[in-house]
């Protein structure tokens, strides 16, 4: 499909499909008539219909045979047990094209979103003749007298599923509501950064005591997601997607916050699971850094939980998620201030415990040949280790943060107290009562897999979630 094809078929339809897709019928001069779409669309809204007819001429013809009682007729025809049979195999095909590890809403229905009856000739005739297993595409194609001979159709269609990348002419966005912070991403439609903002919301505060959102933190991360709203509309953003995470997934009132969130926003947030979590905060780590040929492991360290993929040279192999972040660490474990040394160990007990879970799963952890870590808890460690007052992408990004130096920033962070504690250089105040429970995180890490040093990288879920917006595949 080249870039042709893409204009005609914003030309057929009015608009690009803001989703992948590819042609897999066309009249015999190459005229597209059938395009297949992915389960979603690139800001993760569910895309029921599979196959959408498109063909200048079809789509007129198709259109007069409904007008004139086509879909009553042909439910009438076909009969329910067939219709039945016919929406459970389209779902099928659709679903099968769903990565396993989706969590969040899902594409409805058979042909045409509905699972009795018939809704849209348009939509059985298109997968007809792609496929042609529809016996209502079967009776249209009858009652118009066409065969499927008359057109060029994609060679086993029914299993291809990649197209190339999509096409913006707009910049797109990622949203990412996080325990501690809510942050933004803005990149053009080539994938250079227009905005960031990372700001301190607190929205799991008191989670992991309560399991429950407070209703000031609700508020503080509502006005944020104002703000960000005017920005998407300031930088003309129509493709953009918003996830949520731990906060979210421990809280049983989630649903209130994410009531307001999508008046907020016009668009739900999707509370993804750990292991999504940890694939687009891997493909975002290392989406600025140099390609390695061994085994690297990404760290993520949050507020509400820690991620740690594993994987050789870019492809992930292995996500686990653990339920402790700095946060949970701080709220959870370190009541003094400044904690107590006994205080201090068992946050950094708790944190060895999962990784010994860890080093049984995937023994394959203590050969890493490459270490990257990323989110606030260890940015921030590496910018208090060099002392900078402000957030400096380009001296923070690949940093090389030695265990030594990690170890140092943490024996001196423990120590002090709260109101002393703000005053380090690289230290934002709005981090200084959570950051001990991060270092314990990371020293933890640290010590029980034997990691001698961490890579910095500035880019994290959010460059995840632009990337897969703008190159699905």
């Amino acid at each position: 499909m080249n870039d042709a094809d893409i204009a005609r078929v914003g030309e057929l339809l009015g608009r690009i499909p803001q989703g992948q897709f590819e042609i897999v019928v066309r009249t015999k001069s190459g005229d597209p008539v059938v395009l297949r779409n992915a389960p979603f669309l690139d800001d993760g809204t569910p895309m029921p219909t599979r196959y959408w007819l498109l063909g200048e001429h079809e789509t007129v013809i198709v259109g007069r045979l409904e007008a004139s009682g086509g879909v009553n007729q042909a439910e009438a025809d076909i009969g329910p047990t067939a219709l039945i049979e016919t929406h459970e195999r389209y779902a099928a095909e659709r679903d099968a094209a769903i990565d396993p590890a989706h969590t969040g809403p899902r594409p409805f229905g058979g042909v045409g979103g509905t699972r009795i009856g018939v809704k849209c000739l348009h939509a059985h005739f298109g997968w007809w003749l792609a496929v042609g297993n529809d016996p209502v595409g079967q009776w249209v194609a009858d009652k118009l007298d066409v065969s499927r001979d008359d057109y060029v159709v994609t060679e086993n269609s029914a299993v291809i599923n990649k197209r190339s990348r999509p096409v913006f002419t707009s910049p797109v966005a990622a949203i990412d509501i996080g325990t501690n912070s809510t942050n933004l991403l803005i990149v053009d439609p080539q994938g250079n950064e227009i905005v960031r903002e990372v700001n301190v919301t607190r929205l799991g505060k008191g989670v992991a005591a309560s399991g429950r959102l407070e209703d000031s933190a609700i508020a503080a991360t509502v006005q944020q997601l104002e703000i960000y709203a005017s920005l998407l509309k300031q930088h003309n953003v129509e493709t953009f997607r918003v996830t949520a995470t731990e906060a979210c997934r421990r809280a049983s009132n989630a649903n209130t916050f994410l009531d307001q969130a999508e008046a907020t926003l016009g668009k739900r947030p999707e509370i993804i699971s750990g292991e999504a979590e940890g694939k687009l905060a891997f493909s975002g780590a290392l989406s600025k850094l140099d390609p390695h040929d061994g085994t690297t492991i990404v760290i993520d360290i949050g507020g509400g939980s820690t991620e740690i993929m594993i994987g050789t040279g870019n492809s992930l192999q292995h996500v686990s998620s653990f339920p402790v972040g700095a946060v949970v660490l701080t709220e959870t474990e370190l009541h003094r201030d400044p904690p107590r040394p006994e205080e201090l160990t068992n946050a950094i007990g708790l944190v060895t415990d999962f990784m010994d879970d860890l080093v049984r799963e995937f023994p394959q952890v203590l050969n890493a040949t490459r270490v990257v870590g990323v989110a606030g808890t260890i940015v921030t460690i590496a910018a208090i280790e060099l002392g900078i007052a402000r957030f400096d992408p380009v001296a923070l990004h690949d940093m090389t943060l030695t265990r030594e130096a990690a170890e140092d920033v943490f024996r001196t962070l423990a120590t002090e107290s709260l109101i002393d504690r703000k005053s380090n250089p690289g230290l934002p105040p709005e981090r200084a009562d959570v950051i001990v429970g991060g270092c314990c995180a990371l020293v933890g890490i640290m010590r029980r897999l034997r990691i001698p040093s961490v890579t910095v990288s500035v880019h994290n879920l959010l460059d995840g979630v632009v990337q897969h917006i703008l190159d699905p595949q």
